[in-house]
């Protein structure tokens, strides 16, 4: 009963965490980007803008809720919930920290250990462009028909390129489980203890792991299915209310969960260096590991952002070429080479 209610009390932890992160992930965007326009961003709600996510979630339900008159009413509902839902699952198998004991018994910071966790990840990830495919047909609008099948062909070509850059990831790792992953790197490296980071052997594959993160999470420079210079809005044109509020709620979810994913595969997750060199206990350095994990996951949310506002957006040719005809030899070239030296390291 007592790890029932810890499951419990885990799962509905990552659930806030998420939904809040995500929250003020569109606050700082809005910052970040005042900030390198030379603007000033958001400081009218609460001290320095702080209630401003609150404020837009509160418009967003008060709002009017419109459908249109040829739409699939059934599936027009459906969607974002789809988007939602697939968003928020991925957090079920990434392993946010290390044991803790409680009353003697110890606790893993993680919803399930999944043998397959990274399998799970892609069978997830995989599902969450139905809701867009479903919300883009079911709203009977030809703009948000091209955005739907833009976000189709485009996350079909990026998730190829991202599947091949992690089968050199796990030629070195030799698991699917993802904290079975992270405790692999809580080892040594150049004498440092808690060091030895999938980056350093895993370069080119986290290269394209990250574009393809990017790609995955429709973010810019590959925003193409919400283009509106040619789509209005793109798949979510005719959305409105807190059905819009679930769509664009989900891209932040993505980031997070794709900028978590980045630090547990190649940045080590919750370890960090000399971690366990400091003479605390270990659940002094369970709570440490846990907070360099979420620093990591930030640090990679404020690069998803930081690109958003540097970066020009690609035409379409070329963001289908750089997934066929650059990314995927690149990645086929990553697995030779790993698979090279893993046969000379014997």
């Amino acid at each position: 009963m007592e790890f029932i209610i810890y499951k419990l009390i885990v799962i509905a932890a990552v659930f806030g965490m998420t939904m809040t992160i995500a929250m003020y992930a569109t606050l700082a965007e809005r910052k970040f980007s005042a900030f390198m326009q030379d603007r000033i961003g958001p400081n009218r709600a609460g001290p320095y803008g702080l209630l401003q996510p609150i404020a837009d979630g509160v418009k967003f339900f008060f709002k009017e809720e419109f459908t249109p008159a040829g739409a699939d009413k059934w599936l027009f509902i459906l969607a974002p919930g789809i988007a939602m839902t697939t968003a928020l699952m991925v957090g079920a198998v990434i392993p946010w920290g290390d044991t803790i004991t409680i009353g003697g018994r110890q606790y893993i910071l993680q919803i399930t250990d999944l043998d397959i966790g990274l399998l799970y990840v892609f069978g997830v990830v995989s599902l969450s462009v139905y809701g867009i495919m479903i919300g883009g047909w079911a709203s009977n609008n030809k703009y948000s028909l091209l955005g739907a099948l833009r976000a189709s062909s485009q996350i079909i070509s990026y998730e190829l390129s991202m599947g091949l850059a992690l089968i050199g990831l796990l030629l070195i790792t030799e698991t699917l489980s993802l904290r079975a992953i992270v405790l692999q790197q809580g080892g040594a490296f150049l004498g440092i203890e808690g060091f030895r980071w999938n980056i350093f052997f895993q370069p080119l594959g986290f290269l394209i792991f990250t574009v393809c993160a990017f790609a995955e999470c429709n973010r810019a420079p590959f925003d193409l299915p919400e283009c509106e210079a040619e789509l209005v809005a793109g798949y979510h044109t005719e959305y409105s209310s807190m059905k819009l509020g679930l769509f664009l709620f989900a891209e932040y979810i993505h980031m997070f969960t794709a900028s978590a994913m980045m630090s547990v595969l190649y940045f080590g997750g919750f370890n960090f260096p000399f971690m366990h060199s400091l003479g605390l206990s270990d659940n002094a350095v369970t709570i440490l590991g846990h907070l360099a994990m979420m620093g990591k996951t930030l640090f990679f949310m404020f690069v998803f952002i930081w690109v958003r506002w540097t970066l020009p957006r690609f035409r379409y040719d070329q963001l289908m070429r750089l997934g066929w005809q650059i990314l995927i030899p690149l990645a086929l070239l990553n697995i030779f080479g790993t698979g090279v030296i893993m046969l000379i390291k014997g």
